[in-house]
């Protein structure tokens, strides 16, 4: 008994090691899809673990870091090498998402170098929350940032994700001083989201950063996360809420036009 015990910590130190070391991480999912995630066709890799606890979140079933499969780079690696003819012809490429990528920054910087090295376009999805986990060295790999900007003001911030909105504001001027591209993400959510000084707040703070900003997305609310809350026994606190309609998409929209931001 007592040399099974010491095996499995030994088993257990390695497994550490190895994600420490970025050899090994935590893949929740898949998916190849077109025109989503960044430009072209694209192999989307969702890692498990967030810090965030959105309440719109469509995948609370990646936020714990142990349900994700343990994957070694090299497994990673051999997957997306299928598809760098598809990369190649759509201009397409590999965006690391989640949960959030940046609490599994070792494993994704070792993505990302071995992306680069075989002329791969990558991309990570990211609330910025976890910024300083990612080097310059780390960055320099990195040829888009989807940069989702949850809310503008502090306590709206906190409100909908139960964490600080600084974070994220500091990962984006830092982005921006290193010219990195950045298409900002906006979930508007009806009731929580789309107060009128909540949605200035985020448009002005995405056209303090330049030029780097390509484009604004303001993604509607929807419900179809709903199930995966109710399978977690997670309290879902949106249940009553319906998605965004048409006049409010537009004033929001037109809120980021008129800072001069390209928006959808």
């Amino acid at each position: 008994m007592e040399t099974k015990l010491i095996e499995t910590r030994e088993a257990h130190g390695e497994r550490l090691a190895a994600m420490r070391s970025g050899d090994v991480g935590r893949v929740h999912s898949w998916e190849l899809v077109t025109a989503v995630d960044g430009p072209g066709t694209r192999m989307t890799l969702f890692l498990s673990g967030c810090l965030l606890r959105c309440q719109y979140c469509h995948n609370p079933d990646t936020w714990a870091l142990r349900d994700g499969a343990l994957r070694s780079a090299d497994q990673v690696m051999a997957r997306i090498s299928r598809y760098r003819q598809v990369f190649e012809t759509t201009g397409g490429g590999v965006t690391f998402s989640g949960g959030e990528p940046l609490l599994q920054s070792p494993f994704v910087a070792k993505l990302l170098r071995r992306c680069k090295e075989l002329g791969i376009h990558t991309c990570i999805d990211t609330s910025g929350f976890l910024g300083r986990r990612a080097s310059d060295e780390m960055l320099a790999d990195v040829d888009l940032v989807l940069l989702d900007v949850k809310s503008g003001l502090p306590e709206t911030y906190q409100r909908a994700t139960t964490a600080e909105l600084q974070p994220t504001l500091d990962f984006g001027r830092r982005l921006s001083a290193l010219h990195k591209r950045i298409w900002v993400r906006f979930v508007l959510v009806p009731g929580l989201t789309d107060a009128v000084d909540n949605v200035a707040a985020v448009a002005s703070y995405v056209a303090s950063l330049g030029a780097c900003v390509e484009r604004v997305e303001v993604l509607p609310f929807h419900q179809m996360g709903r199930d995966k809350w109710q399978a977690l026994n997670q309290p879902y606190q949106l249940e009553d809420v319906e998605p965004p309609d048409a006049a409010l998409l537009d004033r929001v929209r037109g809120q980021f036009r008129e800072n001069g931001l390209v928006t959808y």
